[in-house]
Order: C-alpha cells, then sequence, then structure tokens
C-alpha cells in the first residue's frame, strides 16, 4: 500500500513534537533497531530518520570526552536537508504547478525526494561543479534538471527566475524560517536520544550557506540549551561565514575553491551571521585548511562505521580528529570539563568510494 504524504514526511521528533511546541510532520515514524557495539540505531520505514547516535571511539587526547555522531547522511534523500525542505514544502507547496530550487547535491535531492512523493514537479538548478552522479540522481527521482553557471549563486540567480516566469514555488536552499523550522528537529532528536537532564558539551557542524547553523540554534532554543557551544567549521576557499565573523559585516567571496562543493556559498545568510553576534549564544568559527587531512578522516569514518559522507563533512569531523577540539579547551573557548561532542554528520548523497578516492589522490599529488 502507498503511504501517505503525511506519514511520508513524518518527523524525526513526531514524539516531542507537543511537549515542545513543535511542528508535526506526520502521524507515525515506524522504527527498527539493531545493537552495534552497544549503540542503538533507529530506521523508519518511510520519511527521514530517528536516529539515535552513534558513539564514536576516539582517542582521549584528541578530546577528553566522548563524541556522538548524529548520522543524517542515512536520510532517504541522503542529508538533512529532507528536515527543512519536507517541512517547507509540505507548508508552500501542497498546490503548487512545481518547485524549482538551486542545488549543489543536498538540496535538490531533498526536494526531488520531497516533490515525488507528494506528486508535485520540480525543477533543480544545479552549478556546473556538481558531480554527474549528482545530476543522475536527480533525474532518477523523476526531476528535471537544468545546469547553470559555475557555483551555487550562478544556479539559485536562474531558479529565481524561473519562479517568476513559470509560476513555480521556489524552495530556498538555506534562507527561510520554515526550513530552520525543520532542521530544529534534528536537535529535538538529539535531546530524545540522550534522555532527560543531559545535553551535548558542544556542537559541531559544517557550515555552508547557514541554514544548518540556524536550525540548530533554533533546536538548542526550543531545548532550552542556549549554553551550548556550536563550532561551525569550514574549508578554506568556501569560508564565507568565518570571512564575515572577521569582518564583523557580510562578506561575498569572490570565488569557490574549496574541493568541499557543497559548502560552496559566496555569502552567508543574514540570519547565521546575526546569531554569530548574539551574546546570549557561543558560536566558534574554524577553518579546515589541510583537505588532505579532511580526506582522512572520510576513510577513517569509512573504516569504524562503514559508510560515505561528502567533503562538508569532513570539515566537522576535522574538528574531532585534528585535535581542534582540545585546543579551543585550552584555549579557553570551550569548558575544560565538556560534556558529550555532537558532531552532525550532514549528509553523503554525493560521494562514491570512486570519486572519494579519485579525490584523495588529486589532494596528495
Amino acid at each position: 500500500m502507498t503511504p501517505s504524504v503525511g506519514t511520508l514526511l513524518s518527523a524525526a521528533t513526531a514524539e516531542s513534537s507537543a511537549e515542545h511546541g513543535r511542528p508535526s510532520y506526520g502521524n507515525r515514524v515506524a522504527e527498527a533497531s539493531y545493537d552495534r557495539r552497544s549503540v542503538s540505531i533507529f530506521s523508519p520505514a518511510y520519511a527521514w530518520q530517528a536516529n539515535n547516535c552513534i558513539t564514536q571511539n576516539v582517542e582521549p587526547f584528541l578530546v577528553g570526552t566522548t563524541v556522538d555522531l548524529k548520522m543524517e547522511n542515512s536520510q532517504p534523500s541522503g542529508s538533512f536537508k529532507i528536515r527543512g525542505i519536507g517541512h517547507l514544502c509540505q507548508q508552500l507547496a501542497r498546490q503548487s504547478k512545481g518547485v524549482v530550487c538551486s542545488s549543489g547535491g543536498n538540496t535538490g535531492m531533498a526536494a526531488a525526494y520531497i516533490a515525488r512523493k507528494m506528486g508535485v514537479p520540480a525543477t533543480i538548478v544545479v552549478p556546473s561543479s556538481s558531480p554527474q552522479l549528482v545530476v543522475q540522481t536527480l533525474q532518477d527521482q523523476g526531476a528535471t534538471v537544468k545546469i547553470t553557471g559555475r557555483v551555487w549563486d550562478d544556479a539559485n540567480a536562474e531558479a529565481l527566475r524561473l519562479q517568476e516566469t513559470e509560476g513555480l514555488t521556489y524552495v530556498p536552499p538555506l534562507d527561510h524560517p520554515l526550513l530552520w523550522q525543520g532542521h530544529a528537529s534534528v536537535i529535538a532528536r538529539v535531546a530524545t536520544s540522550l534522555g532527560p537532564g543531559v545535553k551535548p558539551g558542544a556542537v559541531l557542524v559544517s557550515m555552508g550557506g547557514g541554514g544548518l547553523l540556524c536550525g540548530v540554534v533554533r533546536g538548542l532554543k526550543d531545548a532550552g540549551w542556549t549554553d551550548v557551544p556550536i563550532v561551525a567549521m569550514e574549508t578554506a576557499g568556501a569560508d564565507c561565514f568565518n570571512a564575515a565573523v572577521k569582518a564583523g559585516r557580510l562578506v561575498t567571496l569572490d570565488d569557490i575553491t574549496s574541493e568541499a562543493k557543497c559548502l560552496g556559498a559566496k555569502t552567508v545568510c543574514k540570519k547565521a551571521f546575526e546569531y554569530s553576534r548574539c551574546s546570549e549564544l557561543t558560536i566558534i568559527s574554524e577553518l579546515v585548511t589541510e583537505l588532505c587531512l579532511n580526506v582522512r578522516f572520510h576513510f577513517l569514518l569509512a573504516g569504524e562505521e562503514r559508510v560515505l559522507v561528502e567533503m562538508a563533512c569532513g570539515a566537522a569531523l576535522a574538528a574531532v580528529y585534528s585535535g581542534l577540539a582540545r585546543r579551543l579547551q585550552d584555549e579557553g573557548r570551550l569548558p575544560a570539563l565538556l560534556g558529550p561532542l555532537l558532531v552532525i554528520v550532514c549528509g553523503g548523497s554525493s560521494i562514491d568510494m570512486e570519486q572519494l578516492t579519485l579525490l584523495k589522490h588529486k589532494l596528495q599529488a
């Protein structure tokens, strides 16, 4: 039997929506669990994952605490993006003649997946830097794919044009309150997983245009965890947030030169920048400068957890495996006695082992 749209878009935190006043995205989350290394992982039959965290074994001298990985790469569309985009499409695109969005990968994957489940046509505009794997997967989801420009900003301009000329519903990739509301469910799920009275010592996120950061901030506020620091990690060459934090104003990069293409926004969204200047929050902006190390973390995760994730995820992982978290403690920017580090493993839809191996050889050349 074909599931209803409501079931397909069930919340990762449906059980806690009423308690915390969060939006309910559906009726039911079907879960099955198994035990591996004393860690429970939950997978739904439909909708996005309501999975708990994987506790990663990390050398104590690197962080001095446990590390929990929130595996958003296991979502049906391959990333956390399905949370916010699913919620937004439910609110704005039910009667739409079609949706259009710009994407370097994960946004388009989520929009195409949700649109197909809702029976709505999807047009996905991607930059020429997008891997062929992404284009093919989008087409397999039934989406019309249009390749425009070199970076996301170029693709986004075309998506906005199609909104006006074709009368399509525009799905913003990162800068919309409904997206942040949906993305906040990742923290709600973590709160449910950790249980009463337990919270992360810090949240580590990969930073692109700022959509995930805005959702994490909202989720922390909903959970009453605004004292939990956020470490926002970017790669050199895709560091629009770090540039804005240093300049004290929004900055537009000349170009995206990082291999982490899914972090390739030239300008961070305004709300993310505003959060960086909020006295009630602790948001630490850091860069990954050694992409060869970034690739090393991907192979490490592939070996430890048998999963592949994109270069974008390596930025957050680098905060753990490079010893950055320990350095931030030594500098007094993170507490000396730190609770478990929560790493949001944001996605893995645009990677395969062949691509990762080629990238490794390229960076080591």
